[in-house]
């Protein structure tokens, strides 16, 4: 019966003071009273714009929160927590370079699809867990891009995602 009532008690501490605390799931540490946030529409603003590209990163970022967070989105500006932004840079540059005769310009034996994301959070309830920064993220590959775009677009976008929502959630 002492058991019974220690045991009783240490759960119903332990309930009672994980209440009290930010409910964390997936890494995710949001405070209870965070209920909903509003993404807007991020736009490309990059000076190589890809379709589609916006609807598929602001989709992306939604679909991330929902799927880790607890949170409710809204298009409401009065939600609890905002993130905006916009698609600033977008390019394709050579990532290492080949060397060829002495006559003969060098060239790119292999290249790199980088994308980045200015993005601004405003959390209502606290402050100090305020951000607007720039996330870049890119992916190497060889041979044609036209080929392989939207495989590395997605590979890029799933990156960013994943740092944005860290950023906003679990405080690294």
């Amino acid at each position: 019966m002492r058991r019974a009532l220690v045991f009783f008690i240490a759960v119903s501490t332990l309930l009672l003071t994980s209440q009290s605390c930010s409910i964390t799931l997936n890494g995710a540490s949001i405070p209870p009273e965070l209920k909903t946030i509003n993404v807007e529409f991020f736009e490309n603003n990059a000076p190589l714009v890809v379709a589609n590209l916006s609807q598929d990163f602001t989709e992306a970022l939604k679909n991330r929160i929902r799927s880790q967070s607890r949170l409710s989105i809204v298009r409401d500006p009065a939600a609890n927590a905002t993130m905006s932004g916009a698609i600033v840079n977008y390019t394709i540059t050579p990532a290492s370079i080949e060397a060829t005769s002495p006559n003969q310009a060098p060239i790119a034996n292999a290249s790199r699809l980088s994308i980045t994301v200015n993005v601004k959070y405003t959390n209502e309830f606290d402050k100090k867990l305020n951000f607007e920064q720039q996330f870049t993220k890119y992916r190497d590959f060889q041979g044609d891009i036209s080929s392989q775009e939207q495989g590395l677009i997605q590979d890029i976008v799933r990156q960013l995602t994943e740092d944005i929502f860290n950023k906003a959630f679990a405080n690294w």
